[in-house]
């Protein structure tokens, strides 16, 4: 039997409701979607991008924050940044100049070898999945 009496425990189970919920309403919506993300990471199984190491073979996921056109010595290279609420990852298409769907706030599953470059993680053509508009 717990030495704490009956009438304690169900006052410190509201309180501990009411500390999340305040936690939740002090924090920013940045906090908040980061935290979402890195559930949905969790969830579906993928590795966060925080924990992807160099030459990693790896399935991410997240929300595209930006998607750019850039030529890559002379060839074209769509790159989108792709992020989990750990950390971010730049994913490159090369020979590419656009890819139906693939847009700001998109969320996708992408997976391939990650590399790094210039300080950042990349994954060069990976194979990929986007995930369903909306509230899923």
């Amino acid at each position: 039997m717990s030495a704490v009496p009956r009438s304690d425990r169900e006052s410190e189970k509201p309180a501990g409701r009411f500390r999340r919920m305040l936690d939740r309403l002090s924090s920013s919506q940045e906090d908040l979607e980061s935290e979402e993300l890195r559930e949905d990471s969790e969830t579906t199984g993928c590795t966060r991008i925080g924990d992807c190491s160099d030459r990693q073979m790896v399935t991410v996921t997240g929300t595209l924050r930006t998607v750019t056109l850039r030529p890559r010595a002379g060839v074209p290279a769509l790159e989108a940044e792709l992020f989990d609420g750990s950390a971010a990852v730049d994913v490159v298409w090369l020979g590419r100049r656009s890819i139906v769907g693939i847009e700001p706030g998109r969320k996708l599953i992408a997976s391939g070898r990650i590399s790094m470059s210039r300080g950042r993680r990349v994954l060069f053509n990976p194979k990929y999945e986007l995930r369903p508009l909306g509230r899923e």
